[in-house]
C-alpha cells in the first residue's frame, strides 16, 4: 500500500476533519470542465437537451428554441455555468405559452445583466454601476453606501450629482 506524506494532503485531511481513506476514494479521477463561457459550442445542445427534458417532465408542448432565443442564450455570461442553464431552460419551458422559447420566456433579463469587461469600461462607468448596486443594496440609504465603498457621504453625494444619480 502507497501512503502519502502529510504535506500531500489537503488541510481538512491534515486537521482530522476529513477521512483520508474517503479522499483518496473520491480523488481516483480529476477531469478539469472549462466553464459554459469557454464553450459556447456546447450552449445549443444542452439547451435543447434540457428543454426536451422539462417538456416531457412538465408534459409541455415546447418543441424549440426561436432563433433569437438561442442567439440570447448564446451572448449571456453564464457565471452559474451549466445549472444555471439548466434552470434556466426549465423556468422557460413552464413559462413558455408558444411552441418556441421566446427570448423574454428566458428571463435572462430579469436575472442579472449580461457581464461586462472591466477594460471595455470607463472609469466613470464603472463608479456608476457600483454606485447604483451599492444604493440599491442599501435601499438608498447614502451613508450605508457610502460606507461600503469606502467613501465618506460627502464624497458620495458629489460623485452621485456628477452621475446624475
Amino acid at each position: 500500500m502507497i501512503s502519502a506524506t502529510n504535506n500531500d494532503l489537503p488541510a481538512a485531511c491534515q486537521a482530522g476533519q476529513f477521512r483520508e481513506d474517503l479522499l483518496f476514494r473520491l480523488n481516483t479521477v480529476e477531469i478539469h470542465l472549462p466553464a459554459l463561457r469557454e464553450r459556447r459550442e456546447d450552449i445549443p445542445a444542452l439547451a435543447m437537451h434540457f428543454l426536451s427534458h422539462y417538456a416531457s417532465r412538465y408534459r409541455r408542448q415546447v418543441h424549440g428554441l426561436e432563433h433569437s432565443a438561442l442567439q440570447s442564450l448564446l451572448q449571456y455570461s453564464w457565471p452559474g455555468n451549466i445549472r444555471e442553464l439548466e434552470h434556466t431552460l426549465e423556468r422557460a419551458v413552464l413559462m413558455c405559452r408558444a411552441d418556441q422559447i421566446q427570448p423574454a420566456d428566458l428571463g435572462l433579463g430579469l436575472q442579472r445583466p449580461q457581464a461586462q469587461n472591466l477594460e471595455e469600461l470607463s472609469l466613470e462607468s464603472v463608479e456608476t454601476i457600483l454606485i447604483r448596486k451599492a444604493l440599491q443594496r442599501f435601499q438608498g440609504n447614502v451613508t450605508q453606501a457610502a460606507e461600503a465603498l469606502g467613501l465618506s457621504r460627502g464624497a458620495l453625494y458629489r460623485r452621485m450629482e456628477k452621475y446624475g444619480l
